[in-house]
């Protein structure tokens, strides 16, 4: 039977398929629970709520990205079919997941958008200070998306008004390189080990439009970058500082994914329309869906097939890759999540994120009655034959009506899916789901 947090209780993590509740966040549960197991606790994060999408009230047109400059392999991308802009109504940012928190891949280290234009960092393996650091730059404003460069230290890349902030932590006697080019600001400091956070970098887009959606190639050289009221994304050769746009279709873009394997791309526009790319000579394939936009999207492990949501659906497709890369040759195959329906009276799925172990799904959702709304919904996936899904229960997010703002898992993390929540209460919680070999001791 699916673990349900009644009303006025928090959701503290999974022991084998029981989510274990307490009555506030500071009843040392944690401790109790998974502590003991893991052998450390994760906090929770406070942080003041800044206005919504709706209230910023921001529409900008889509600058010419044709000025940018083109260097080493993304100057191969030059398959760009122009079109009209077709500016997007900012409101519809709302039920989006613009990936407003990130786990760095090789770390137990945590960013999230904790203000209109600022980003908060937590050190979990920092022991003597535990508190966060925020990074603010008069170049960041207005953050909409963030995410850690695979495969190059401790530098986050923040998707902004204007371009994409590129920052990099620094120590004493090993200080981050600051391009030419790039701003002189820095973050605060770390007061604990002395880590200073530098704004080593700010790729600039045109007109001053507003970044809203990022994605690193996993190889961490490539970064991708869209606008939601603009229909090109530009793949950015970050240690040249250069960048190449390229369109297909109309519409402004609402998410970008690069597969783990870096061999494919997603794209999705908010006419219905998302695009699947191969990266070996960038060519691409258009789809088109009646059931709405795309509001969510994550690769599995393998990138051999990627889950999406739907902003009319409750439903979840999954695309298939009938065959090795480069080619395109893929199936839609339905994923039924019956309980989103069934038990909470949800209006459809809202977000998804999936962990890197490809077992554990989580799941946000629109509306849904008394009992039910705000909570995210927790599945047990398979993938064999085909994706599957099994409802583990529901996790609740601390203060009076929690509502999840944003959601990731850390994706290689030894003892077992880790799920961050950012919510509207003002805290960013994280929930271990420990089950079967993942009891094990941090090593």
């Amino acid at each position: 039977m699916a673990s349900f947090p009644h009303p006025g209780s928090v959701t503290v993590c999974e022991i084998n398929r029981d989510l274990i509740t307490a009555q506030s966040l500071s009843d040392g549960r944690a401790e109790e629970t998974y502590g003991k197991l893991l052998g450390m606790v994760f906090d929770p994060v406070s942080f003041e709520l800044g206005p919504s999408p709706q209230q910023e009230n921001e529409q900008h047109e889509g600058g010419d990205m044709g000025s940018v400059e083109r260097k080493g392999l993304v100057a191969m991308l030059q398959v760009a079919v122009k079109g009209l802009l077709h500016p997007t109504d900012v409101r519809l940012l709302s039920e989006i997941d613009l990936q407003g928190v990130s786990w760095h891949q090789h770390r137990h280290t945590i960013a999230f958008i904790s203000g209109p234009s600022q980003v908060t960092i937590r050190d979990y393996e920092d022991k003597e200070e535990k508190e966060p650091c925020i990074l603010t730059s008069d170049s960041q404003r207005n953050v909409k998306a963030l995410d850690w460069r695979p495969n190059g230290g401790k530098s986050l890349s923040v998707a902004c008004r204007g371009g994409v902030c590129i920052w990099a932590a620094s120590y004493p006697g090993n200080m981050a390189l600051v391009r030419s080019r790039g701003s002189s600001l820095t973050g605060s400091i770390s007061r604990g080990t002395g880590t200073r956070w530098t704004l080593v970098d700010f790729l600039r887009c045109g007109d001053d439009e507003q970044i809203s959606a990022l994605s690193w190639s996993p190889c961490g050289r490539y970064l991708a970058s869209a606008s939601y009221d603009s229909s090109s994304f530009t793949i950015w050769d970050v240690a040249q500082g250069a960048g190449t746009p390229i369109r297909r279709g109309l519409g402004g873009i609402s998410m970008l994914k690069w597969s783990p394997t870096g061999d494919y791309f997603f794209a999705a526009k908010f006419d219905g329309t998302f695009y699947l790319w191969e990266t070996n000579t960038w060519t691409s394939e258009p789809w088109s869906s009646s059931t709405g936009f795309v509001t969510g999207a994550t690769w599995d492990p393998e990138g051999r097939l990627i889950l999406i949501a739907f902003s009319k659906s409750s439903t979840l497709g999954s695309i298939h890759f009938s065959s090795k890369p480069p080619s395109l040759d893929a199936h839609l195959l339905p994923v039924d999540l019956p309980e989103i329906a069934s038990l909470t009276g949800s209006e459809g799925i809202e977000k998804i994120a999936w962990d890197g172990s490809g077992e554990r799904l989580a799941v946000s959702y629109k509306g849904g009655d008394d009992n039910y709304k705000g909570l995210i919904a927790i599945y047990d996936t398979r993938r064999t034959p085909i994706v599957s899904a099994s409802l583990v229960g529901f996790i609740r997010g601390p203060g009076e009506n929690p509502k999840p703002l944003s959601f990731s898992f850390h994706d290689k993390f030894k003892q077992g899916p880790l799920l961050s929540v950012c919510w509207n209460t003002g805290f960013c919680c994280t929930y271990p789901l420990i089950f079967r070999s993942n009891v094990l001791p941090l090593v």
